[in-house]
This record gives C-alpha cells, structure tokens and sequence, in this order.
C-alpha cells in the first residue's frame, strides 16, 4: 500500500506542477546549476547624438557537473535605448554571443569548446511598437566531457554596431563557478 501511496502522492505533484508552469521553468532552475551574474553599459558606438544611446546588459551564466561533463548556458538581457524607429534590423552588421566551457586552472583557463549563438542579433534589434529596445535572449546547452578536471562556463557579447566602422567589438561578462 505504501508504494501505492508514494505513487499516486508522485502522480499529483507532477500533475499540480505542470498546472502551475513550473515543469517548464527555465534551465536556470534545474537542479545542479551554479550561476554568476554580472553587468555592462555598453555604448550604442554608431551613434554621437545628444539622446541616450547605452545598452545596460544582465548576463547570467550557468555551469554544472554530471559524471565527466560540464553543460554551460546564458541569459542575457537588456534594456536597450529608445530609437526614433521600432524593429530595426539595420542597426547591426552582426552580433552574436560566444558561450564557452574553459578548464579551471591557474593562470589563464583555456577554452575547451565553444558555440556562436547567432539568434541574438534579432532579439537586440526587436522593440517594442514604441520603439523601445527591451529584450532578452536564452542561449542553448553546451555541453562538454571534461573527465575529472574541474570547468567552468564563459562568454563574451560581439557587437558589429552598422555605420561605426569597426568590425566586431568584444563585451565580456563574468564566468560562471567553477563546477
């Protein structure tokens, strides 16, 4: 009867959680994960008027250990400046997020693997019908078999600002703990 009980006790807790939208919380959540969050203003560098032109960046990396792996992701947001206009693709050449998974040693952690996560370039240049530039942006699982060495997750923001002339200018953001 106790197994029964157990069983259905399982049952009606999945059943409430799914109710309530807590089985799709973001991996931030999942158990295990140990995160670091930091931030940036990073300068619209298109852009020399007189009206407010920063972006104030929150990046949020997550790492964890299972067996010989480490996974690693982010989250990003931001809130961007007010633009004369809404959905603006033009206003980068590129932009793209490096996620990372280095190895934790001392001096200089070397980088293991990493994944350009392109998708944010569509996020950053989608607003709000006001023309605001408010968004966020969830990076994949990375994962990789790192065996005993300890690891970390890392990335860094490339922005290609258009009509600047500078190619990529590189945002970096602090690592995850190491798991």
């Amino acid at each position: 009867m106790r197994k029964l009980t157990r069983a259905a006790s399982t049952a009606l807790i999945a059943t409430a959680v799914a109710a309530t939208g807590l089985a799709t919380a973001a991996p931030a959540s999942a158990a295990g994960y140990r995160c670091t969050t930091s931030h940036k203003s990073i300068d619209d560098a298109a852009y020399n008027g007189p009206w407010p032109d920063n972006w104030n960046v929150t990046t949020t990396i997550c790492a964890k250990r299972s067996g010989s792996y480490v996974y690693t992701y982010a989250k990003l947001s931001w809130d961007g400046p007010v633009y004369a206009r809404a959905d603006d693709s033009g206003l980068f050449d590129g932009a793209y997020f490096r996620l990372q998974i280095k190895r934790s040693q001392s001096g200089t952690d070397p980088v293991l693997t990493s994944r350009a996560h392109h998708g944010i370039e569509a996020r950053l240049e989608d607003s709000t019908s006001g023309a605001n530039y408010n968004n966020s942006y969830t990076t994949g699982t990375l994962a990789y078999r790192i065996g005993s060495a300890r690891g970390l997750g890392d990335g860094e923001l490339r922005l290609d600002w258009n009509n600047d002339g500078d190619g990529y200018r590189t945002h970096r953001f602090s690592a995850s703990p190491v798991v």
